[in-house]
């Protein structure tokens, strides 16, 4: 048995759920999300709960569905009810970001700016020139945009100048003039 598949979804108030099918869809304030669940597992929801049964034989592989697709119709109610965030910091002298409408612009030491929109979904704001706030109801999406944005200039190891995640520790490495 999947330890964490066997564990019953609390469905939240203000979240709306169905069931077509093998499809699973979920409708609350923050957006609307759907996920298709394999044919070897069963979706039942009663008493505000959503549960995830085998159909058949428990293998290796069906156990690692069926705990996959329970965390993933769990980050889905958690999205469209409350929504992730992720935070990113510039750090460096002359770096910053702006917003220009709803894309973000970025100049990180680049001979030039660098322009992101959003994709569908995520709503991108700034706390201040250094501060990159990321917001959406898909968990995912939220880290890929993440991701995608740190990537245009990551920390770097002697100086830690770049963009990280707030509350990322940069370990610094001993320069040259260390050495001696």
């Amino acid at each position: 048995m999947s330890r964490i598949g066997k564990q019953p979804v609390a469905i939240l108030k203000g979240v709306e759920l169905k069931k077509d099918g093998n499809k699973v869809s979920i409708k609350g304030p923050k957006g609307a999300l759907s996920v298709e669940v394999p044919k070897c597992l069963n979706v039942d929801v009663a008493d505000g709960k959503l549960t995830l049964s085998v159909n058949g034989e428990v293998t290796g592989d069906v156990k690692a569905q069926w705990g996959l697709h329970r965390a993933l119709i769990n980050n889905m109610v958690q999205g469209v009810s409350a929504g992730y965030r992720k935070s990113l910091e510039i750090v460096g002298v002359g770096y910053k970001a702006e917003m220009v409408g709803k894309n973000l612009k970025v100049v990180v030491g680049l001979s030039h700016p660098v322009t992101i929109q959003p994709s569908a979904g995520i709503a991108l704001a700034i706390e201040g020139p250094t501060k990159i706030v990321i917001d959406g109801a898909d968990k995912q999406m939220v880290g890929q945009v993440a991701a995608a944005i740190r990537s245009i200039r990551p920390p770097e190891p002697y100086k830690g100048k770049g963009i990280r995640y707030s509350g990322e520790k940069v370990r610094q490495k001993a320069g040259k003039a260390a050495v001696k």
